[in-house]
């Protein structure tokens, strides 16, 4: 259960999007790799000269950097965090800087929240991101790409693929779930799912990892396709079903069992919440950015999850939730060894 708020927490959250301006800002002018390229020491004149910034603007930015605990500040000197020198500057070793994107593309969405509750519709049409508008699109997928390397790390641990040779990735975006358990497992091979305009990027981005000989990118819609049955030894869904509807979620499941040879297992990664719908409260916000970007976007709880598994025939469902920070939970089931159809 989430602690009240005090009038304080009520005027702290009414600015809370100050520090989400910050940051997107900063990553915006390459702030973080600016000052990774200085040395992780560096004063307003030389990011101003490098980045053909107006200085006083760029000062208010730094400390206002400094303020929310993304940099840290020595005389006129400032350095980039541990954290942000391992998140924010690009190619660094855990960069988020391309899922942090997303949540900037999403941010006027937010403004408009109160028209999602009068009119129970999504603010903005969830074909740009998808396909409709080539630019989101491949925005959207990059931004995915790099949410999911980070993601990935944590959750590629986290599964038993022991044996299994062929693996089907639904809704798999970037293909980067795919070449991470790929890579982990030399004998598997994948097949990952997604609408032509994401299968289209995911593919350059597959071939750019060298791995277009055991991963391929197929076309398709995962609401209405149908896989060569008893094929795969595994199916992931992997941060997709937050936008469906209970109805399409148990299709998608029973479908996705048709697919899996007898014994075979299913992996669900995605935020989720407990019964209440009210915690983890990263999760129940996440639900509110669902629904303002699609037309069924929520946030289920693990235990309807195992009932829509349970629905489409699958038994032993099981959910860890993903080492910290990630925010995700983890549910897990298998298709009976001698499996009714």
């Amino acid at each position: 259960m989430s602690e009240s708020l005090s009038v304080q927490g009520i005027v702290g959250l009414a600015s809370a999007y100050y520090g989400s301006a910050v940051l997107f800002a900063a990553l915006e002018v390459d702030l973080f790799s600016m000052i990774g390229q200085e040395g992780n020491r560096a004063n307003v004149e030389a990011l101003a000269a490098r980045g053909g910034l107006d200085p006083r603007g760029l000062r208010l930015l730094l400390d206002a950097c400094v303020a929310v605990g993304l940099l840290l500040k020595d005389g006129s000197f400032y350095a980039n965090t541990p954290a942000a020198g391992n998140a924010l500057v690009r190619g660094a070793p855990y960069d988020l800087t391309r899922a942090v994107q997303y949540n900037r593309d999403v941010y006027p969405a937010w403004g408009r929240l109160a028209e999602l509750v009068r009119t129970g519709q999504p603010v903005e049409d969830p074909g740009i991101h998808l396909g409709a508008d080539a630019g989101r699109t491949r925005s959207f997928v990059l931004a995915m790409h790099g949410r999911a390397l980070g993601i990935g790390r944590a959750v590629v641990p986290l599964l038993d693929l022991g044996g299994c040779r062929r693996l089907l990735d639904l809704a798999g975006g970037p293909g980067t779930y795919a070449v991470l358990l790929a890579q982990a497992n030399p004998a598997l091979t994948c097949v990952t799912v997604d609408l032509p305009g994401v299968a289209e990027v995911a593919a350059e981005l597959v071939r750019d990892a060298g791995m277009a000989e055991r991963v391929t990118c197929r076309a398709g819609d995962y609401h209405t396709d149908r896989y060569e049955e008893e094929a795969y030894d595994a199916v992931t869904v992997f941060g997709a079903l937050h936008q469906e509807s209970p109805e399409m979620i148990v299709s998608i499941l029973k479908r996705a069992y048709a697919a899996l040879l007898p014994g075979g297992g299913i992996h669900i990664l995605d935020m989720m919440t407990d019964a209440t719908h009210t915690s983890p409260p990263f999760s129940a916000l996440f639900a509110v950015n669902m629904a303002l970007t699609t037309h069924h976007g929520w946030v289920f709880s693990d235990g309807e999850l195992h009932g829509w598994l349970a629905e489409a025939g699958f038994e032993a469902c099981e959910t860890r939730p993903v080492p910290p920070p990630m925010p995700h939970w983890l549910v897990s089931a298998r298709k009976p060894a001698h499996s009714r159809q």
